[in-house]
């Protein structure tokens, strides 16, 4: 007979209409929101130390709204817009950089919209009483940041990553490995390719609640110094998530490993599941 923990982790699951991730993960889950729902999560996150190697910026940065959109386009694959309206970096420190010429704002604060990211999720092979879900998902992040803010690479970068998934009792484990193809953001004829990956966790404490945590980031694998801007990264994600019907509300902390990530932050905002439309 299933414990409580168990029971738990299933009505929380069954709150929504699919078991796919949801902030404040970043890590991707293979379970797609479902064919006709739409996902709609929006948010903000502000962190201290962030740095620009770039443009020789270093200072406390505050991203809102983030926004989210994905579309579940059929019972195995989503389509997703993911980005930010306003950026705005509390420049502490400036120093020698690449393109720290290319920066125009003199003064304390620089500001600029967030990349905005364009991919699709596959679901490849549905989970299993013994076996993991599988996925896939492939990403663009376009240029939309610009460099003269200082915030913006004005680079174009591709990702692919496969997604494993399983459940076991009451905690869903994640866990994301791939590439990434980074532009140089000093030259036009130069890339670098990063290993990407994600591990998280969400424990349910009652039918409502989780607790939830992961590390992301990305491995540099270039030989000597990588190109500006894709050096090696990687963040610690702790947080809850609360469920009320089709509403998820997620609050988190945020820790950086590297010397290139921020020192510490938080992050906070909601999630909504609806049906939008059906499927032929």
């Amino acid at each position: 007979m299933p414990n409580r923990f168990t029971l738990a982790a299933i009505l929380s699951l069954m709150a929504y209409p699919a078991l796919a991730q949801q902030r404040p993960l970043v890590t991707e889950d293979p379970e797609t929101v479902g064919g006709g729902q739409m996902l709609v999560e929006a948010g903000f996150d502000y962190v201290r130390d962030a740095v620009y190697p770039v443009s020789g910026l270093e200072g406390h940065l505050l991203r809102a709204p983030l926004i989210g959109v994905s579309i579940g386009v059929s019972s195995i694959a989503e389509i997703q817009i993911d980005g930010g309206l306003h950026n705005r970096l509390s420049i502490q420190r400036r120093f020698a950089a690449p393109l720290a010429g290319v920066v125009t704002a003199t003064g304390d604060e620089t500001s600029s919209v967030e990349d905005f990211v364009i991919g699709t999720k596959i679901r490849l092979v549905p989970e299993g009483a013994s076996r993991p879900g599988f996925g896939f998902r492939f990403a663009t992040k376009l240029p939309n940041a610009s460099n003269e803010s200082g915030l913006g690479l004005d680079t174009t970068d591709f990702y692919a990553s496969l997604l494993l998934a399983k459940t076991v009792e009451s905690v869903r484990l994640v866990t994301n490995v791939g590439v990434g193809i980074l532009g140089d953001p000093t030259r036009g004829d130069r890339q670098n390719d990063v290993l990407t990956y994600g591990l998280s966790f969400a424990r349910a404490i009652t039918q409502s609640g989780e607790v939830v945590g992961e590390i992301t980031g990305r491995v540099n694998m270039r030989d000597g110094v990588p190109p500006p801007g894709t050096e090696s990264q990687s963040v610690f994600r702790f947080g809850t998530r609360y469920t009320a019907g089709t509403i998820r509300v997620d609050a988190a902390v945020l820790v950086g490993v590297t010397a290139d990530d921020p020192s510490f932050g938080v992050a906070a905002g909601f999630t909504y599941v609806f049906q939008a439309f059906q499927v032929p």
